[in-house]
């Protein structure tokens, strides 16, 4: 009942109506198209260009994402604007509009006693506190003392490829344009 058939037509405020049975319209909902302040429930899968899956997630749970707030990639998030809950959206994203270039030289030697007593190995990812939040950086060696880590995000400098199914579309309320982000299940939990 909810779909929109061909045949079907949307009213000026944007109401799908629909017809049942000789001459009976009845309103199904509203068609709204992502934009700002729009929270979307979607699921998505991305790959490196020309490699294998990153990540998924068709097995779980939709993310949930307030958009024009920075809680997902700007590139993702220009190819959301517009759409609406049914649409299949693949996309290219540049590194620019995604995780940024790689910026050689971004090496630092932490000393390892900030890792606690974690197992620490070359190509771990880790994510450590610092002064500007948490920060997540790839583990280069592991000494007795220091630990030599690649601050770039481990996705820099890659092009990705998402497959975006979009799920849900709807207003984001006062609150969560307020907090910066989507509430309730594949949103943030407080």
């Amino acid at each position: 009942l909810g779909a929109l058939v061909r045949g079907d037509r949307v009213n000026r405020m944007g109401c799908v109506m629909a017809k049942c049975g000789g001459s009976v319209t009845f309103e199904l909902g509203f068609i709204m198209n992502i934009e700002k302040n729009s929270v979307v429930k979607f699921h998505y899968s991305v790959t490196e260009t020309g490699k294998e899956q990153l990540e998924s997630s068709k097995e779980g749970e939709p993310l949930s994402v307030l958009i024009g707030h920075g809680g997902i990639i700007p590139g993702l998030e220009e190819a959301l604007i517009g759409k609406q809950a049914g649409d299949q959206v693949a996309v290219t994203i540049s590194p620019e509009q995604a995780y940024g270039e790689r910026h050689e030289g971004m090496t630092q030697r932490i000393p390892k006693k900030l890792f606690k007593n974690a197992r620490l190995a070359p190509g771990m990812q880790v994510v450590l506190p610092t002064e500007m939040g948490q920060r997540a950086m790839t583990v280069l060696k592991v000494g007795m003392s220091v630990v030599d880590v690649d601050l770039n995000h481990p996705m820099a400098g890659k092009s990705l490829d998402f497959a975006v199914d979009v799920i849900e579309v709807r207003a984001g309320s006062e609150e969560e344009i307020a907090h910066g982000h989507a509430h309730g299940v594949g949103g943030v939990q407080h």
